[in-house]
């Protein structure tokens, strides 16, 4: 409350910014896309957003579908950026920074980044060289020509509280300087706490009309974040059910973290009708402490054995970018682009050398506060992943005819791992991967698409409750063929529906509670979207997969472990919508999701029910003294569902309980 009436206060104060803002959807306005800019074969249109005002952020009027976005606090949709279609798309090598290939480790924050869209079938034909899964595309948040400053309070009934601002300065009429920073005291549903911040800083320096160069500088630390538990039964069974905002661990199991991302993009066009597009990036985390908190043999009655499991200082480093090269050639009604790419990363991992603290039989809800103990920490693990691949790509375009898409590439992969008192061991992989996607519009309503993909991409380590936990895993070939429609169900409402095909090989824990190569995985689907203005006043966002995921291989044929993978769900269902009362500037929102059943166990013995979440929400916007403001309330999980998230086969935690929270954004 005194964080808000400490911004109603700015309000009322002279403002230092230009009270010109960039132009923002209005209230009555939904912020759907047009279609993809003639001129521009780079990739889809995104929502037009303001670059520095934030009052007008609304996930559900600006989402183009219903398979992933997010906006300032706001997010929605069947996928996102760690799930889609079942897999990982930072695994699969799938992130964009504006389009441009980018290897994460802490990813593009808040204070640089505009929105996030996961962009799956026809919506990810416009980005060349897709491996299978989705992307996940951020937009960068670009200073603009005039002064301003964004201000947001917020706090719920769990006790976080935070602070954000963000905002621009045109330095000169060539160059604009970006600047933004957070501060939050967190409370999280297993009663552990943290404190957090980031600041970030961008430069937009366009010394011409075909020249513009974006730098940027972001840092993120999280400290004072204890370890919460994971629970890990001695049977076939879930874990009891368990007390949220209650921990009973020590105060010294601290996760403290350095994050930091700094980079620039740049844009030129030397002559008519090239575009030459870079993207250099180096994104790390500065892990000072890490801690994994086990209760193992968790009996039904609560019983468990505790195990704690700490970490010596670790790092990861990425540096990563993308040189492109595009001619765009323009024939009546006909578009041609090729692209000529180089993209690179290399990726340095120090971690390991755990101390294995087992401090024997407890119980949940049971205090436990032993003395912080002297660690005798070993040596560490180290790899590097040093891959580059070239590749050209052909993006055609037909008006009201249809688009064709294909890309070819070569990378050279190669891994190198040191493990403690072992030689180092190498492995290297020099595949051809391609793609090819085509869309055909019968009509001005009905278009039909197809696409195949093969791609290369990362199995990650073995997981903390593995014996082989932090071991790197080598990588995997994957492919995807999915096929769709888009279909305009009014001028307003669009309707995305598709089905699709991925197979992986995969990894999980063995009978031996190895974490290795079990078989394929095998993920069929089907997904549906859709998205916009029923009236004036109401949006909906509304969409839907289904899926049958199958494990194929050996492993399944001795009977080691079950036809179905571990922590797919089998069906998600998502609904959203966004209603404008009669009332000026008053809104009100819902959300409702359903999960299906997971299976929790290699075996398939065990598996996470389904459940339905409720949100409901309003925002009240409006002007005072100049200023744009929006006052947002809401309840998310209404009905206090109690249910269980899967960290690895056969580990549990739980997941947030009833929470309400407000905030309230000005607009400077």
């Amino acid at each position: 409350m005194k964080a808000a009436l400490l911004l109603l206060a700015c309000a009322s104060a002279p403002g230092w910014a230009q009270e010109t803002q960039p132009s923002a959807p209005s209230s009555e306005q939904g912020a759907q896309p047009g279609p993809t800019v003639a001129t521009s074969p780079e990739a889809p249109a995104a929502p037009v957003l303001p670059t520095t005002g934030r009052a007008a952020e609304n996930a559900v009027r600006q989402a183009e579908d219903a398979f992933g976005y997010s906006v300032g606090r706001e997010t929605l949709g069947l996928y996102s950026s760690s799930n889609v279609r079942g897999f990982s798309p930072f695994r699969a090598g799938n992130v964009r920074i504006e389009g441009l290939y980018f290897d994460p480790y802490l990813t593009l924050i808040q204070r640089l980044r505009l929105s996030t869209s996961i962009r799956v079938g026809l919506s990810a034909q416009g980005y060349p060289f897709p491996s299978p899964t989705g992307i996940v595309d951020y937009s960068f948040r670009k200073p603009g020509d005039v002064a301003g400053l964004s201000v947001l309070a917020s706090g719920d009934s769990y006790g976080n509280a935070g602070i954000e601002a963000d905002g621009a300065v045109p330095l000169s009429r060539t160059l604009s300087l970006g600047f933004g920073a957070q501060a939050s005291r967190n409370d999280f549903y297993n009663g552990t706490t943290s404190w957090s911040h980031n600041e970030a800083v961008s430069l937009r320096w366009r010394l011409s009309p075909d020249i513009e160069i974006l730098p940027f500088w972001a840092r993120s630390q999280v400290h004072d974040d204890e370890a919460g538990p994971i629970y890990v039964p001695g049977g076939a069974y879930l874990p009891p059910r368990i007390l949220r905002r209650r921990y009973d661990g020590p105060g010294w199991n601290d996760y403290d973290s350095v994050g930091g991302l700094h980079g620039v993009l740049a844009t030129v066009s030397p002559w008519r009708d090239w575009t030459v597009r870079a993207g250099l990036f180096r994104s790390l985390y500065d892990d000072r402490s890490t801690f994994a908190h086990l209760l193992t043999d968790l009996t039904p009655d609560g019983r468990a054995n505790r195990l704690i499991i700490a970490d010596p200082r670790s790092r990861f480093v990425s540096a990563s970018g993308e040189l492109r090269v595009t001619r765009s050639l323009a024939e009546g009604p006909r578009l041609h682009a090729l692209h000529l790419s180089l993209r690179g990363r290399d990726r340095r991992q120090r971690y390991g050398g755990s101390d294995v603290l087992a401090y024997g039989p407890t119980s949940i809800g049971e205090t436990f506060r032993p003395p912080e103990p002297d660690y005798a920490f070993t040596d560490q693990t180290r790899d590097r992943v040093r891959q580059a691949t070239y590749g050209i790509a052909y993006d055609g375009r037909w008006r009201d005819v249809g688009e064709l898409s294909f890309g070819l590439s070569r990378t050279d992969y190669a891994k190198r791992f040191s493990l403690p008192a072992a030689p180092p061991l190498e492995t290297r992989s020099r595949p051809w991967l391609w793609n090819v996607t085509g869309a055909a519009f019968l009509g001005p309503r009905l278009a039909l698409y197809a696409g195949y993909a093969r791609g290369l991409e990362e199995s990650g380590i073995a997981p903390d409750n593995a014996v082989n936990r932090n071991q790197p895993l080598p990588a995997i070939l994957t492919r995807q063929v999915d096929a769709g429609l888009r279909y305009r169900l009014t001028d307003t409402i669009k309707l995305v529906a598709g089905v699709f095909d991925l197979r992986k090989p995969y990894y999980n824990l063995d009978a031996a509670n190895r974490f290795d190569l079990l078989g394929d995985i095998v993920n069929r689907g089907v997904e549906f979207s859709v998205a916009g203005a029923v009236t004036p006043r109401l949006n909906i966002v509304v969409g839907g997969v289904l899926l049958d995921p199958r494990v194929t291989g050996e492993g399944v044929a001795l009977g080691r472990i079950g036809p179905r993978p571990v922590g797919i769900a089998s069906r998600s269902l998502d609904f959203n919508a966004d209603w404008r009362l009669p009332v000026d500037g008053i809104s009100l929102d819902a959300g409702i999701s359903n999960t299906g059943r997971v299976t929790a166990t290699r075996d398939n013995s065990v598996s996470i029910s389904s459940r339905t979440l409720v949100d409901l929400g309003a925002r009240y916007r409006f002007r005072a003294n100049g200023r744009d403001f929006t006052l947002r309330g809401e309840v998310r999980n209404i009905g206090n569902v109690h249910g269980f998230d899967l960290e690895s086969a056969g580990a549990y935690d739980i997941i947030a309980g009833r929470v309400v929270s407000a905030y309230i954004t000005v607009d400077l």
